[in-house]
């Protein structure tokens, strides 16, 4: 479902991607990735009964108000992130067993990415980055960080303001559609973004990717946030900051990482 205006004709035409990525290079030495097995972190990401399922979400579609719009949510959960779970088990019947066996988790299929078609990369990606996605918003939401993740944000960015200007700015500047990404990476916290439904997970061939595990993400399709602000992605941007779920960020860093 696409808005009746002009939204199809823009995203064709900017449906040209380019490469490239905002890095937090500073390491913290008090911080390190547990090993360069990146892996999701997240429950909802196994086969159950040979298919993947659309998780429900935590929260009402207007729960997100004024920040995030009820029809935006709606139409973002049950329309774009449905495709992409009813388009990956499509794709994921026509598999030899081998394969298959290397599909019963997202984590599987990032790991081996170069071997599954571009069908199921896309929508496998669109199941995992929105799962993440929905759990890391909630009503009432944003602040600031706190317990580990905080400190390790200030250790690596300077300060909070300093790391919410540098992650607004890779989720502008992702040229057309994809995602911002905070990520542990090889012992540091770096921010990057990616085109499409890509991930830090996916370990891509030929792609200046970075990999790590995703503790904070944000959705830069035009889908998350034009009916409410047409183009205006900085506004959206800004929203967004009023719903992070900081309590599921800070999980994330501590499951990932070791003191």
């Amino acid at each position: 479902m696409e808005n009746k205006n002009t939204r199809r004709t823009f995203l064709q035409k900017t449906a040209l991607l380019t490469a490239g990525t905002f890095v937090g290079s500073t390491i913290f030495n008090s911080v390190i990735a547990k090993n360069n097995n990146y892996t999701s972190a997240i429950v909802d990401q196994s086969v159950q009964n040979g298919v993947y399922t659309l998780p429900k979400l935590s929260y009402a579609y207007d729960a997100l108000e004024p920040h995030f719009d009820k029809l935006t949510m709606e139409i973002h959960h049950t329309k774009h992130h449905n495709a992409y779970v009813t388009n990956l088990n499509k794709a994921l019947e026509t598999l030899d067993d081998k394969l298959k066996n290397k599909a019963n988790t997202l984590d599987g299929i990032f790991e081996h990415i170069n071997k599954f078609s571009d069908t199921i990369k896309n929508n496998a990606g669109g199941h995992y980055n929105h799962t993440l996605f929905w759990t890391l918003l909630k009503p009432n939401g944003g602040g600031e960080p706190t317990g580990k993740l905080a400190a390790a944000i200030t250790t690596t960015f300077g300060n909070f303001e300093s790391f919410k200007k540098a992650f607004a700015e890779a989720s502008a500047k992702r040229f057309g559609s994809g995602w911002a990404w905070l990520v542990i990476s090889d012992g540091k916290l770096v921010i990057t973004s990616t085109a499409n439904q890509d991930n830090p997970l996916m370990r891509l061939k030929g792609k200046n990717v970075i990999k790590g595990t995703p503790v904070l993400a944000l959705d830069v399709w035009e889908h998350a946030y034009y009916l409410k602000n047409q183009n205006r992605r900085a506004d959206y941007i800004n929203s967004f900051w009023n719903l992070v779920n900081w309590s599921k960020a800070d999980e994330l860093f501590v499951k990932n990482s070791s003191i």
